[in-house]
């Protein structure tokens, strides 16, 4: 018997505390410093430019080899 109020209370305390979880949620942007705090947090940060110099490899080359050609390799099935 004391198990069915156990779970009704224990439910409804954690329905209340959602609710004042998202209420508190809400109406916290009415602070003086939380349109400043959210403006910052979206701020544009501009990286320096990066130069990259290589050397192409030539269109023939072969990129990858198959696992044939590698004699360390095991074949597991």
């Amino acid at each position: 018997m004391i198990d069915r109020y156990f779970t009704a209370a224990l439910t409804f305390a954690l329905l209340l505390g959602g609710t004042l979880a998202i209420g508190s949620a809400l109406f916290g942007m009415d602070r003086p410093g939380a349109p400043r705090a959210a403006a910052q947090a979206h701020a544009v940060v501009q990286l320096p430019t990066v130069v990259i110099t290589a050397k192409r490899l030539p269109a023939a080359s072969a990129v990858a080899s198959a696992d044939a050609a590698e004699p360390g390799t095991q074949r597991v099935q």
